[in-house]
Order: C-alpha cells, then structure tokens, then sequence
C-alpha cells in the first residue's frame, strides 16, 4: 500500500491565553487528498489551532511543516502552501468580486494575465462566472463563501484550511460547500482541515480529530471511530463517546 506524502505536519502544540491552556500538546499529520474533521463544541480549541497553523499566532511549544517549511523558521514559504478560509468573512465588502480576488493575487505576486485567467477559471468552477463584477455586500452567504474559498485557490496551495467556513449558512449552501471542498481532495490531491462544531459534517471527511478543551481525544479514520464507538450511527457515537469522557 503506498504512503500518501505529509503536507502539513503540526507536532505537540501548547498554547495558553493569560495563564489558561488553549491547547495541550495536540499533534496533527494531513495528508495528500486526504479531509480531516476537526470536529468539537465552541470553546474546544480548534480556532486555536487554526491560528496556529496559519502563522496568526506561535505555539508555546511545539512545531508546525506545511511541505516542509518550518512555520517559525520559513513562515514565508510555508504559508504560500497553505488555503484558509476563516470564520469571520474576510472580503472588502464594498468591492466587486473581481477586485477582492485581484488584491489576493497581487499580495502573492501573481501576474495580472495569469490572476485574471485563474479568477475566470475559479469563479466559473464555482458556478459565479456572472458575478465577477458584484459588489460582496449584494451577494448571499453562501455565495460569499464561494467567493472566498476560490481565493484561498488562486494561488493553487496544497493545503487548505477550513475553519467554522458554514457558520450562518443556510443546509444547501453548507452542503454545496462541503460537497465542493470534497471534491478538491480527490481532484487536485488537496489536503484539507474542516473545522467545524456540526457533527453531521464531519461524516464526509476521511478522517476525524475529536478535540475538546484542547485535547485531542480521538484521531483516526471513520471506520476506525465507529469501530472504538461499537455504534452504527455516527451522531449518536460522536454524543456518546463525549459523554463517556465527561465532556
């Protein structure tokens, strides 16, 4: 069976805020093509280790590799390798679609013919090839959402990160969104981090971290969960196993 190359590796990281533990000692490997959950209640840790992992923030302790480059030691080179799509939306409302998607391109100093080609080709993947020209602040959630995740691709990262990305999106742009990012994994050989508090979108990823009050708790593949949970319904196992621990 051949070995899927490591993309991003994330090893014993702490982190505390004002003397409490955000984090305590959570290690992470993703692999080409390959979706992890991330999945916990608000408050579990997990917009922390995103922060981590996109450089907003260092560990206490620990190290992070996104291809190889060391977060502390070549942020530069391991952020160019990294896709995120925050929470909280991140576009310049008052901007057409095209010029937030171009400002992207010119801060990761794509040439404006190849940023353009990129943004019609992403935009047209996307299914909002007519809505180049629209200001953000006219557009759905859902369809914001869209926008950002084509530009955490323009610059054609192998790593993408996903944190809370579904938050006030209504069932089908949350699942268009999912089914979409899934897609990327078997399509380009993308690795992708889904964080999410729905236990009902963690069932589609290839592999589930538990994480609550900084701890991971659980990683490894579905069917090696349902297998430690002896339960044959994935919502239920996820409830039952957090209330074994007392979470």
């Amino acid at each position: 069976m051949t070995t899927l190359p490591t993309l991003l590796q994330a090893t014993d990281l702490h982190k505390a805020y004002n003397g409490k533990p955000a984090l305590k000692g959570v290690s992470l490997a993703l692999q080409a093509g390959e979706m992890c959950a991330l999945l916990g209640p608000n408050g579990a840790g997990k917009s922390t280790l995103l922060q981590l992992l996109t450089g907003l923030f260092s560990p206490d302790q620990g190290t992070i590799t996104v291809l190889g480059h060391d977060m502390q030691t070549q942020p530069a080179r391991a952020l160019t390798g990294l896709g995120v799509v925050f929470q909280q939306g991140a576009l310049d409302m008052d901007l057409p679609v095209m010029s937030n998607l171009l400002f992207h391109t010119d801060l990761h100093g794509i040439p404006r013919q190849v940023a353009r080609a990129r943004i019609e080709q992403g935009l047209s993947a996307m299914g909002l090839a007519d809505q180049a020209n629209a200001v953000v602040r006219s557009l759905s959630g859902g369809t914001r959402r869209k926008v950002e995740l084509v530009r955490a691709l323009l610059h054609e990262p192998q790593v993408l990160l996903m944190d809370e990305a579904t938050v006030g999106l209504d069932p089908s742009s949350r699942q268009q969104l999912l089914d979409t990012v899934r897609a990327l994994c078997l399509e380009r050989g993308m690795a992708v981090l889904w964080a999410t508090h729905l236990i009902e979108e963690a069932q589609v990823a290839d592999r589930l971290m538990l994480l609550h009050q900084g701890t991971a708790h659980f990683d490894g593949t579905l069917p090696q969960f349902m297998d430690q949970a002896q339960d044959s319904d994935f919502h239920a196992a996820v409830l039952h196993q957090l209330e074994k621990k007392g979470l």
